[in-house]
């Protein structure tokens, strides 16, 4: 029963982060006209989906990240074309930082401050790293091959995506540096983040 209630909050937490995910992105962006009608934006849903990485894991926060920014891209008319794209990449960007910051690091086994702030930025640098190149390589190729977009109009937005994709990632990892390292000792102090073991690293 107890492992039970545990999944459902787990459920609901990743529901929670989805919706954060879909604000942050639909309500916090700012969007750059592009040609064709087309558009990137400057925006803080990836850290979002990098926070809830932490915090539920890597599946449950890219998942979370996954639907609530697909769902924010459906809800767009400009957006609505690269949801499948968007689905993919931020599941992506979840399960690269769950595997950094609870397979390799183990923070959820330390109750080091420094060891913690460490890793829980190296996780965010690898899972943004990982969208910097591959949010406007595969935007190229989906585009152009699955949109039909002319090779000249992907090839720009591709350019004017790898530099958004750029601020938004260096952004991001501030800010999920600041919001985690504040939060975790609320969050296992409320049981919501169980530390697992109290093995300094």
């Amino acid at each position: 029963m107890e492992k039970k209630n545990e999944k459902l909050m787990k459920l609901a937490q990743t529901a929670l982060v989805a919706a954060l995910c879909y604000v942050a992105f639909t309500f916090l962006q700012i969007k750059i006209p592009m040609p064709g009608g087309d558009a990137t934006s400057l925006h803080i849903g990836n850290a979002v989906c990098v926070l809830g990485a932490l915090i539920l894991g890597g599946a449950y926060g890219g998942m979370a990240g996954a639907i609530g920014m697909t769902i924010a891209d459906i809800m767009d008319p400009i957006y609505i074309t690269v949801a499948p794209k968007t689905f993919i990449l931020k599941f992506c960007i979840g399960l690269i930082v769950g595997v950094v910051a609870h397979k390799i690091a183990k923070i959820n086994e330390s109750t080091d401050a420094k060891y913690v702030m460490k890793w829980s930025i190296i996780a965010s640098v690898a899972g943004l790293g990982f969208n910097v190149i591959a949010d406007p390589l595969v935007g190229y190729f989906y585009k152009q091959y699955i949109l039909g977009q002319p090779q000249e109009m992907a090839s720009i937005l591709a350019k004017w995506s790898t530099a958004t994709t750029f601020v938004n990632a260096v952004v991001s990892t501030i800010l999920v540096a600041v919001v985690y390292n504040a939060l975790r000792p609320v969050l296992i102090r409320s049981g919501i983040l169980k530390i697992e073991k109290k093995e300094e690293k």
